[in-house]
């Protein structure tokens, strides 16, 4: 057991250092968007445009059968066309 009274330590963003690096990333962010504000809303289009084809590439439609398929459907099951 510690009886010496060492000081409770603390993690880095706790820390003096940690809150003004906080602080100083918070100004620069503000800074930068308010001198460059013009130069990102002309890319705005581009951007969406550039994401559409990004959350299709990513996007996960669960697995359920695909689209409009019903769980109590026969069609949604992988063996219905044994069925027949």
């Amino acid at each position: 057991m510690n009886t010496h009274g060492s000081p409770k330590q603390t993690g880095f963003w706790a820390s003096r250092t940690g809150i003004a690096l906080c602080a100083f990333l918070a100004i620069a962010a503000v800074l930068l968007i308010l001198e460059h504000r013009a130069h990102a809303l002309q890319w705005l289009p581009v951007a969406l445009l550039l994401a559409c084809p990004l959350l299709h590439l990513f996007h996960d439609h669960g697995g359920d059968g695909g689209h409009g398929a019903r769980k109590g459907d026969a069609s949604s099951t992988p063996d219905s066309d044994k069925r027949a």
